[in-house]
């Protein structure tokens, strides 16, 4: 669990002061000058706008912004599951989503500051008025000291209140090895996930009603079988987790049980 607990100080409370300058500063198209864009709101630490994402009380419509190296898209059948998780959580009912193509990073791997700073170079949606805008990028890299053959690799990571990746490399071979597991199902899980640590889970942001954070993995859920549990987001765990509810003829991908349901309540959600 020591490589669990130094993802989670890197991964789940990372944050940025500041961006770079090539900001893709979007031009009014009257008069051709750049268009400030205040993107303050979207560089808190993670958990910050949990409530803004759960209630509607200062934003009623989500954007989400989907970058993607070519062949890292994510399945149709992922983002329709993620779209009716957040209207499932969340009080949401104008959900966009947006896709953004972008090239091939060249890395072999990604620490979280350059995915930081791809974000910083490539992410066009920020919050607007009533509008609360996310960034979600899938990468074309795993992450930074992921050892497959030892099963220690990372699925996905929040760092900012709005920002994530999700490892598709990753995500892709580890579906690839399963007769029963679907790339589109093991997706499903890691974005569920880790909106879930958007959301504040557990202990991020959201308080806890009751305790149910796990003792040796900050930040998740103790409860047996909840979506929130780290091994969906650590380690090559995930697949015996889907396989075996698989096998039970269970919903493949968990939901997040009744003590993480009952804290997005007490935050606003559902």
């Amino acid at each position: 669990m020591k490589r669990i607990g130094l993802y989670l100080s890197a991964a789940l409370i990372f944050t940025f002061a500041a961006c770079s300058s090539n900001d893709n500063t979007p031009v009014d198209p009257v008069d051709d000058t750049p268009v400030v864009v205040d993107k303050s709101a979207n560089l808190l630490a993670t958990g910050a706008s949990a409530n803004d994402l759960l209630s509607n009380t200062n934003f009623d419509k989500l954007l989400i912004e989907i970058a993607f190296v070519e062949d890292f898209r994510p399945t149709s059948e992922a983002m329709d599951n993620f779209e009716n998780y957040l209207r499932e959580r969340t009080f949401k009912t104008n959900i966009d989503v947006e896709y953004k193509s972008l090239p091939p990073t060249g890395e072999t791997e990604l620490t979280l500051q350059q995915v930081a700073e791809l974000e910083s170079e490539n992410r066009s949606a920020y919050n607007d008025g009533s509008t609360l805008a996310i960034y979600i990028f899938f990468a074309d890299a795993p992450a930074e000291g992921d050892d497959l053959s030892e099963g220690l690799v990372t699925l996905g990571a929040v760092y900012r209140n709005t920002s994530m990746v999700i490892y598709e490399k990753t995500v892709k071979t580890l579906a690839g090895r399963s007769l029963t597991i679907t790339t589109a199902d093991v997706e499903t899980a890691v974005l569920n996930h880790e909106f879930g640590h958007l959301f504040g889970l557990v202990n991020l942001g959201t308080p806890s009603v009751n305790a149910h954070e796990d003792a040796e993995a900050q930040n998740h859920c103790n409860v047996d079988g909840c979506l929130m549990r780290a091994e969906l987001e650590f380690g090559d765990g995930i697949m015996s987790m889907l396989e075996k509810r698989a096998s039970r003829g269970a919903a493949v991908v968990p939901d997040i049980d009744a003590e993480c349901i009952l804290d997005l309540q007490n935050s606003g959600g559902r």
